[in-house]
């Protein structure tokens, strides 16, 4: 069974009463400070077309804080990359530089898979 066909189930069903307030739960999280933030620098060619990609994941905050990042580590690598949902996605394997700059920008780093 293909999951185009699923409709998203967030739980609300029906409420009778007129003063019902429906409130999502898509509000943004503060920004954690860098040294209480926990990053892991992962490889990845897997959905790339064999490209290879460093992949950031574990920021947590707004979204326009995570791209911010993520334009300083593309800066700083000089390369491409994207952010999106609190992952920073950098083209090519760059590992031990971006560990560098996220140590030297105060953020908790380490390299994880291989």
């Amino acid at each position: 069974m293909g999951s185009k066909n699923k409709r998203e189930s967030s739980g609300f069903v029906f409420s009778t009463n007129p003063e019902f307030v429906y409130e999502t739960e898509n509000e943004e999280v503060e920004t954690l400070e860098a040294k209480h933030q926990d990053l892991r620098i992962f490889i990845e060619k897997n959905g790339r077309g064999g490209k290879t990609a460093s992949v950031i994941k574990g920021f947590v905050g707004k979204e326009k804080d995570c791209e911010a990042l993520g334009k300083t580590l593309k800066q700083f690598c000089g390369t491409g990359g994207s952010s999106k949902d609190g992952e920073i996605i950098i083209q090519g394997d760059h590992r031990d530089k971006l560990l560098q700059k996220l140590l030297a920008l105060g953020y908790k780093a380490k390299k994880a898979g291989g």
